[in-house]
Order: C-alpha cells, then sequence, then structure tokens
C-alpha cells in the first residue's frame, strides 16, 4: 500500500504560500520539515509549491505520492515525521505555463532555493523568452517579472527570498544575478525598482546532516508504518537556521516559533564561516579519500584511526587556525560537529556527499586555503593531500554516456558533477602526462593559481596513490 493510500494529506484548505525551488532530499528533510512543525502547532497556514529547478528530478515520484513523504530523525533517538505541507510540485520544463502562473498566486510572499552551490550562476544565453530559462536566477527574474506585471507593481507583492546554497552570500549574489537579467533583457526600470525595494533577498546559512533514502533501513521502516513510502528522507535531528535578512520579515515565515532552531540576524557571516569550513570543508576535502580506499559511510570512515584522524588533524591543524575568529569558539564548534559525525545513526553515503565535489571545494576549501598561505606562508600539507585525492577522484573515462572512475580495488563509480567539468577531467587524463594534470589543474581550475604553493606535494602525494592507493599514501601522515 503507498502513502497516498494510507495517510489523510492535512492542510489541502491551507494557500500556497511557498515557492521552492529544488525538490531533493536536503530542503524536504530541513525547510519542508520546518513549514510542517509551523502547521501543525498553529503559527502558520501555508502550503508549499515546488519547482523542480531541473528537468530530470523527483518531481514524479512526489507527486505519485501526493506531496506525502517521512522524515526520519535520528538522534538520541529515532523519530518519523510526515510531511503534509507540499501541495504539488510542478516541472516547468514540461508545463511552463503552471510555472508562469504562479506569480499570479497573491498568497505567494516567500521562495526557498536549494539549487547546489553552482545553481546561483549566470548562463549568458538565457533571455525571457526561454520557457524555462536554464538558470536558477534567470528563473526568478523571470517569475518576479510576471509577477510585477501582474500586480502593476504593487509593493505588498514582492517576496522573501530564502536561498540555502552554501556560497557566501547567496542571497546577496542572487540579487545581483537577477539584476543582471532584467537589465540586458531591456526590462523596465520600475522593475529594477520593485525588485531592489520591495523583495528581500536574505542571505542565509543552514546545518542539518542529511544522508537521504535510508536504504539499509527502508524495509523496517516500511513495517513500522505499514504502508510504501519512496521518498523518505533520513537525517540527524540537529537542525539550524541562520537568516540575515529585515527583522520585519519574520512574521511572514515564522517558523522561529517552533523547536526549529531557526535564528534571524543582522549578519549571518560567522554562523557560515564556521559552518562552511570546519564542517562542509573538511567532509569536501576527505570524503573523496576515503571513499577511493574503500569506506562507503561517513561513521566507518570516520572511526578508522587513520582517515578519521586525518579529519580531525585537517580540522585542528589547517581550518582552524586559517580562520580569522575566536579559536577557542571555532574548537568548540568542531567539537560539536565531530560528535555529530559520529552519530551511529545516519548512514551517510560517501558517493551522496561527493555529488557536485568541484564546486564544493572550490567553495568549502579553497577559501581556507588562501588564507592558510597568506598568514603562514607555506602549503598546508592536509590540504594538499586533499588536493590530490581530488584530482585522483576525479580520474574518469565517458562509458555509455556516464563518467566513471575507479577504486584503489577497482570497483568502478559513476560521478555526478557538471558535464563540462567531467569532459574537462576525462580530456586531461587522457591525453596528458600526470605531472600536466597536476599542473592545469591547481593552476587553472579554481579562480586562484594554485601551482606555485602545491605542485610539488601535490604530484607527490598523487604518485604514490597511483602506485599504492590512498590508504598507504597518507600514512604518512
Amino acid at each position: 500500500m503507498n502513502i497516498k493510500e494510507a495517510v489523510v494529506k492535512k492542510f489541502t484548505s491551507y494557500p500556497e504560500r511557498i515557492l521552492q525551488f529544488g525538490e531533493g532530499n536536503f530542503l524536504r528533510a530541513f525547510a519542508d520539515w520546518m513549514v510542517e512543525l509551523a502547521n501543525e502547532q498553529g503559527v502558520y497556514q501555508g502550503r508549499i509549491v515546488v519547482c523542480q529547478p531541473i528537468a530530470k528530478g523527483l518531481g514524479d515520484l512526489l507527486n505519485s505520492q501526493n506531496c506525502l513523504y517521512n522524515v526520519l530523525l535520528q538522534g538520541a533517538t529515532e523519530q518519523l515525521q510526515t510531511i503534509h505541507s507540499i501541495s504539488r510540485v510542478i516541472n516547468p520544463y514540461e508545463d511552463y505555463d503552471a510555472f508562469s502562473q504562479l506569480a499570479q498566486n497573491p498568497d505567494l510572499d516567500v521562495i526557498i532555493s536549494n539549487t547546489t552551490e553552482s545553481g546561483i550562476a549566470y548562463v549568458p544565453e538565457d533571455t525571457l523568452a526561454d520557457a524555462p530559462p536554464k538558470s536558477f536566477p534567470a528563473k526568478v527574474c523571470a517569475f518576479l517579472y510576471y509577477r510585477y506585471k501582474h500586480f502593476a507593481g504593487d509593493p505588498d507583492k514582492g517576496m522573501l527570498l530564502l536561498p540555502v546554497e552554501l556560497i557566501d552570500n547567496n542571497g546577496e549574489k542572487l540579487k545581483q544575478i537577477v539584476i543582471r537579467y532584467a537589465k540586458e533583457w531591456g526590462l523596465e526600470e520600475e522593475f529594477v525598482e520593485w525588485i531592489e525595494k520591495h523583495n528581500e533577498f536574505a542571505s542565509t546559512l543552514v546545518d542539518r546532516i542529511v544522508p537521504g533514502y535510508p536504504r539499509l533501513e527502508i524495509d523496517s521502516i516500511t513495517e513500522k508504518l505499514g504502508y510504501e513510502d519512496k521518498a523518505v528522507v533520513a537525517c540527524e535531528a540537529f537542525n539550524l537556521w541562520v537568516i540575515e535578512a529585515d527583522s520585519k520579515y519574520k512574521n511572514r515565515l515564522p517558523i522561529h516559533e517552533t523547536a526549529a532552531n531557526v535564528l534571524w540576524t543582522d549578519d549571518v557571516t560567522p554562523y557560515k564561516k564556521r559552518k562552511v569550513r570546519i564542517l562542509n570543508g573538511s567532509h569536501t576535502a576527505v570524503v573523496p579519500l576515503a571513499f577511493l580506499a574503500g569506506f562507503n559511510t561517513v561513521l566507518e570512515f570516520f572511526r578508522d584511526t587513520q582517515f578519521g584522524g586525518f579529519e580531525k588533524d585537517l580540522i585542528n591543524d589547517e581550518i582552524i587556525p586559517a580562520t580569522d575568529m575566536s579559536q577557542e569558539e571555532l574548537r568548540s564548534f568542531a567539537d560539536s560537529v565531530l560528535e555529530r559525525f559520529d552519530n551511529p545513526h545516519i548512514v551517510h553515503n560517501l558517493i551522496d556527499i561527493t555529488l557536485n565535489n568541484s564546486s564544493k571545494f572550490g567553495a568549502r576549501c579553497i577559501p581556507t586555503i588562501v588564507d592558510y598561505i597568506n598568514k603562514f606562508g607555506t602549503c598546508p600539507k592536509h590540504f594538499a593531500f586533499a588536493i590530490a585525492g581530488f584530482i585522483r577522484f576525479y580520474k574518469v573515462e565517458q562509458q555509455n554516456g556516464d563518467y566513471v572512475g575507479y577504486r584503489d580495488n577497482g570497483e568502478s563509480y559513476k560521478i555526478k558533477d557538471d558535464i563540462a567539468v567531467l569532459e574537462l577531467f576525462a580530456n586531461i587524463w587522457k591525453n596528458n602526462t600526470i605531472e600536466v594534470v597536476v599542473h592545469e589543474t591547481l593552476a587553472n581550475f579554481w579562480e586562484v593559481d594554485l601551482a606555485d604553493d602545491f605542485e610539488a606535494d601535490v604530484l607527490a602525494y598523487l604518485q604514490a596513490m597511483l602506485k599504492d592507493g590512498v590508504a598507504e599514501a597518507m600514512k604518512q601522515f
């Protein structure tokens, strides 16, 4: 029996008040869970209409379940929470009219998004006539323009935008690109003024470990529920959402009035910096290494003396010293992060964490690396080893439309990343010596040239990995 046949959906009379770009595991276990709490506790009355940001996604699956699913909260105990608050998922690549008509809904007043670190980006070929435009910011610009026109520039019909993509100043960067499109598309100056004055682009920080679909536990979960839920998503109990926005918007989405850990602030920077660098940055650096060495989950490698010790040393010896914040506060935060990594209930698959690893490394690790070099004038050895692991992980070849790499034990894996990135690394590895592969990556892949500081160390580490495997190469640490 499917969940839609077993569960009577709640809140069906509530208006659609939130437009959400993204139907993936994180938003469903984080923002949508928070909205559910607010609806349950009577502090909010609104539903979420989800827009699938790419052509292929989970929209059909969720719609087939009447957008009902469960969140498995894993802390000291495990708890299942059924989510009723999503009304529907639309795919603008198949039904653009449904997307454009959302702009006419007078009740909509919030936009939430998670389109990965590479989602808040400018695509020069996007136009207003596209149905839909390719990039997420262009879709937002089009939506806001349709709304502006339909409501004749009504100041009260502006939106609160809450992007959760893990890049610095995500709200401000999204706003800049949206305005750039508006100007390049030749839209009215009054529309640009309406964007700037009557829409709030909040910069945010989110924190919750979301492993996603609990494959290993699904049989016991199905037995406990008494029905099938193909969209159940597992996450840790810990949660934090820091929102940098005008406090007048708090009442528009009062999720802070629930048990959810939501903070409205005038500066999200310190919260974001410590979280992105310590929690996200350490995992982004170490997970490809652990995966290549044969580990499959975070708990497996974190409890391994060698690999768990490597991540702890990376945090304590390179990330924290390079970060210009209170060292005592950073070490306290790091201790709490390491405790969360050791949660025995969380089964976080490493291959899932490597999704879009190239952009994640650039956003989460490169700033720390640059700060370390500027502060200490020397190469951070653990990061150099991690970069070698990054290059080794992207040693790929194209097979039947997929990009495939090989772990140290010979097992193949498919990498999910931007096609241009995968093509680049496939060609670099295919046509060049290892020396050229290292130089090209360090000098040209990220926005900063790391060749002078890292080339000798990264080359030596990568050669050792290819000769003896990652685990053997790591023994020098």
